[in-house]
């Protein structure tokens, strides 16, 4: 006899890791309710995921400027993220709303979705018919009020789907998929809009290999300490490198993993997949398993990486600017490197744009307002900017072993691999922290950062690497002359700086 749903064991009603950001109310009753007049019924589980995604502090922003939500396939999460294109649409008035879909078909069934439910709207009078404006053209699929000019658009991501594009909501489909480059090419776009915010749904990544956004992601949620970050992880504690702790037939464990079991994925439905499915595909597809992160597809373990994040992490006294240029020149950072009262390193991206015609201008100013140890560059990035700088007066110190504060500081070829060197030694022993950037592209450039070794020396692989390097390499080389070169100036306290953030 078939088992009806009714009869299957019911899933959790909350996850394994669920972190809330600090808030004082949410819209997340309002999108429940929006969606419900749309035909779309929301289980609790899903209502809870839009009450923390939509949780809002005391200014008015978004208590989650980042939200993610890891669960199982078929267990509804694409609902949560139609849910949160209604409330944008309707609700917020957002400008821009982003879908993007790891693969074409995927962001065609979420437009469809989306044209249904609209649709619904329309129906039962919440929007009057012809409010909304839709585009079917292959490639350009989106939806458009006419009356505002807000729009909701769907994209397949690609390398360079980010940019060109500054959504207030970027809704990542599939994000098991999205990688870092991807990453480090939205979050620049975000960074001019007056409340933004990305939620991620996915399964975990395929593999140890791939997925360095979610596993950052992951990294940062279970570390605490970040009140930007909304997470909700399904999936129990061991990865799959761990399968020996799990009994995969524990129907307790597949509820636990579930929630949607019982409402549209039955005891029997997992039975079969059960039988059918090896291990290891098993708990990474049905009860959301974890890979283990094959640290040497990326230099910094996310884990090191995200107990370093320190918001309110302030330097005493001397500082030292790192700069860099992306080899591509699409992008510039600027970064700062001293020393904390309480003997911990302090670093964080002061700047970081398109193009490079904005750089000189605010490497003097910098210059000006904190008196800097030196400005560190790397060769290729110094030889770029060489006749700029010489004319503004920044140079070479005429004595390298009496430099004065500001002068130029170029790393050697073997400068550039210590200074790499001792800084993921800083990571790795954990005597660093960092203060998070408002478009997180120095974590974006960790998560995706490799090494290449040329027999003893050891670098930042610019080409190899999943995201762009320019920032990671800004606040190395920033390390490295603060390290370097501080005994060696003048030992006058710097002046307090006029830039935040210090």
């Amino acid at each position: 006899m078939p088992i009806s749903l009714s009869e299957s064991p019911r899933g959790a009603g909350r996850p394994r890791v669920e972190v809330v950001p600090p808030h004082v109310f949410s819209l997340g009753a309002e999108a429940v309710e929006l969606a419900r007049r749309a035909g779309l019924e929301l289980d609790p589980w899903q209502q809870d995921a839009l009450r923390v995604m939509l949780a809002v502090r005391e200014d008015g922003k978004w208590a989650c400027f980042e939200y993610g939500e890891i669960v199982a396939r078929q267990n509804g999460k694409g609902a949560i993220l139609e849910a949160r294109a209604l409330a944008g649409l309707f609700l917020l008035g957002e400008r821009l709303i982003m879908w993007s879909a790891h693969e074409y078909k995927t962001a065609m069934e979420a437009f469809l979705r989306l044209r249904a439910l609209i649709r619904n709207l329309e129906h039962v009078g919440v929007i009057p018919a012809d409010t909304v404006k839709t585009c079917n053209t292959n490639g350009e699929e989106s939806f458009e009020i006419r009356a505002t000019g807000q729009r909701l658009k769907f994209i397949a991501r690609s390398k360079s789907s980010g940019r060109g594009f500054s959504g207030d909501c970027n809704l990542i489909d599939e994000s098991f998929a999205y990688s870092a480059i991807q990453h480090a090419a939205l979050l620049p776009t975000m960074s001019a809009r007056q409340n933004p915010q990305i939620v991620y749904t996915s399964s975990p990544p395929l593999d140890g290999d791939s997925g360095d956004v979610l596993f950052a992601l992951k990294a940062r949620a279970e570390a605490g300490g970040d009140d930007s970050l909304g997470w909700r992880d399904w999936g129990p504690a061991a990865n799959l490198d761990q399968l020996d702790r799990l009994n995969l037939d524990d129907v307790a464990l597949w509820a636990a993993t579930n929630p949607a079991m019982g409402v549209r994925i039955t005891e029997e439905t997992i039975r079969r997949e059960r039988r059918s499915m090896g291990a290891p595909e098993f708990a990474r597809e049905r009860l959301s398993v974890w890979p283990r992160q094959l640290i040497g597809g990326g230099a910094i373990d996310p884990a090191n990486w995200a107990a370093l994040m320190d918001p309110e992490s302030r330097r005493d006294g001397d500082v030292a600017i790192g700069v860099d240029i992306a080899p591509d020149r699409n992008y510039a950072a600027i970064g700062l490197y001293g020393r904390r009262a309480d003997g911990y390193g302090h670093m964080q991206i002061v700047d970081y744009r398109p193009g490079t015609d904005w750089l000189l201008d605010r490497i003097r100013e910098w210059r000006e307002a904190v008196n800097p140890v030196a400005i560190a560059m790397g060769r290729a990035c110094a030889a770029s900017l060489d006749v700029e700088l010489e004319k503004v007066g920044i140079t070479r110190p005429e004595d390298p072993e009496k430099p004065r504060r500001g002068d130029l500081a170029v790393t050697s070829a073997m400068e550039m691999s210590a200074a790499c060197g001792q800084f993921l030694d800083g990571v790795r022993q954990r005597t660093e922290r960092y203060v998070p950037d408002a478009a997180n592209a120095l974590d974006a450039s960790v998560a995706g950062a490799k090494v290449k070794q040329n027999g003893d020396t050891l670098v930042w692989a610019r080409k190899e690497s999943a995201a762009d390097t320019s920032p990671l390499v800004a606040v190395t080389v920033a390390r490295w002359a603060w390290h370097a070169l501080s005994h060696l100036v003048d030992q006058n306290v710097s002046a307090e700086p006029t830039f935040a953030l210090l």
